[in-house]
């Protein structure tokens, strides 16, 4: 039964033995619960540390706006200071005054200063202005890819979830081949001690019960892993005692139409391409505002202060104030600036290009292995059918003496095979499906 055992290990391969866990002497497992795709894909929104991050990604982003936009409002700073300070005369050269002599005492006198200025920003030929337009479209570009983790991740809870249905199947495969490899072997005693059959007919079926056990065991082990993995796309830390249910994705709206209005669809609703466009003009923004500083900035200000020895007897002092600035040479910075900015938004726009076409590529996959998985599913319908039926008629021939051990054993590798080929069809339509949605930048209903 070589094939057959070939054909469950495959399933098996990557799995590792799961840990025992402790049970309380005279405490009974609680049952696993069943674990609806719904209830898989709300975890993993709720918990799953990568859209959490991507999440703390976008607010960050939208505070960095807000902080290009603080520039374009006024400014209002107070101070306020106190000091105990010696008060003697210094003059300076070309000071005129009575005092012909400095001064020199240890005397000290109390000194209090309170003041406020108001500055607001007047015009810098779209500098500032530039940088919080460029904030607010970076923002925007983080927000549209926290969308497209989103659907990232719920695209891998999905395939994690369907992978672990199609463990689970396997297991209740197994399981029913070793359900039958155990009836041939009570009916193969029964031959051998009427002896209808020889010796060697019942050695062949204690080998085929043992390896369908084995079979069993190794792919309830790879189903427990699955499940571990599920766990982890959904944002957990441990998997807890689940039983994954027997959901299936829908049929997806358009899956049979023709490539381009499905293209376009995905043009229009793709999260990372909107992020990349926007990054793009995120760029160009930073561009205009970079241009800006070969031009002088103008500001006003006015303030208030009031100082003295005493609270009680300050004096009082206003000003207003106009400044224009103007850099007029800074070695070549604001060149080489503008330089980079050029560079990166020209970057930029070849990532939208560039995805633009995977994208068109991601949709055609998608749509044809749909169409492709749904035709298998049927053609392995058809096939366990006839390993069904060929298991019955090989039962029926080795009952009457007429078929061998070899035959009936052939028959029942076929029946095997063909309900794990139904399982994995079953696991493509469903993959692909959610391949589909992933590519057309949809969101599952409910998500």
């Amino acid at each position: 039964m070589s094939h057959l055992a070939a054909l469950l290990l495959v399933a098996a391969a990557a799995a590792t033995p799961p840990e025992q866990e402790s049970v309380t002497p005279g405490t009974p497992p609680e049952a696993p619960r069943t674990l609806a795709l719904a209830d898989a894909v709300r975890s993993a929104v709720e918990h799953q540390p990568q859209l959490l991050q991507a999440r703390a990604a976008a607010e960050a982003a939208a505070a960095r706006s807000d902080l290009a936009r603080s520039g374009l409002l006024p400014q209002l700073n107070g101070t306020a200071s106190y000091s105990r300070e010696t008060a003697n005369f210094t003059p300076r050269p070309g000071l005129t005054t009575s005092a012909a002599r400095a001064s020199s005492s240890w005397d000290t006198v109390n000194f209090w200063s309170f003041g406020a200025t108001l500055s607001q920003l007047v015009f810098d030929f779209g500098q500032t202005s530039g940088r919080w337009r460029a904030a607010l479209a970076s923002a925007d570009a983080q927000r549209s890819s926290e969308r497209m983790t989103r659907i990232q991740v719920v695209l891998g809870v999905e395939i994690a979830y369907f992978t672990a249905r199609a463990g689970k199947d396997l297991v209740r495969v197994a399981r029913d081949n070793l359900a039958n490899q155990e009836n041939h072997l009570r009916q193969v005693e029964g031959f051998v001690r009427a002896g209808a059959r020889p010796d060697i007919d019942l050695a062949q079926a204690r080998t085929d019960r043992a390896n369908a056990e084995v079979q069993l065991i190794n792919a309830q082990n790879a189903y427990d892993t699955e499940k571990a993995q599920l766990a982890q796309a959904m944002g957990l830390e441990a998997a807890t005692e689940l039983d994954v249910g027997d959901d299936q994705l829908p049929p997806v709206a358009g899956e049979g139409e023709r490539l381009e209005p499905l293209f376009a669809e995905a043009l229009a609703n793709r999260p990372d391409i909107a992020a990349l466009e926007q990054q793009a003009r995120a760029q160009e923004l930073t561009l205009g505002s970079l241009r800006g500083a070969y031009l002088p900035m103008l500001g006003a200000s006015t303030g208030i202060a009031t100082a003295g020895q005493a609270l009680d007897s300050t004096a009082t002092n206003w000003n207003a104030t106009a400044t224009l600035t103007w850099n007029l040479f800074q070695g070549w910075a604001t060149h080489a600036q503008s330089r980079e900015a050029q560079a990166n938004l020209d970057a930029a726009r070849a990532q939208v290009a560039l995805l633009r076409q995977q994208t068109r590529v991601d949709v055609e996959q998608s749509r044809l292995a749909v169409r492709a998985a749904k035709q298998a599913l049927s053609a392995a319908d058809v096939a366990l059918v006839n390993a069904q039926q060929r298991l019955r008629l090989a039962e029926r021939r080795y009952e009457t003496g007429v078929g061998s051990a070899i035959e009936l054993g052939d028959a029942q590798v076929a029946l095997t095979t063909a309900a794990a080929q139904r399982v994995q069809a079953e696991y493509s339509v469903s993959t692909s499906r959610a391949q589909l949605l992933r590519a057309l930048g949809r969101e599952v209903p409910g998500a």
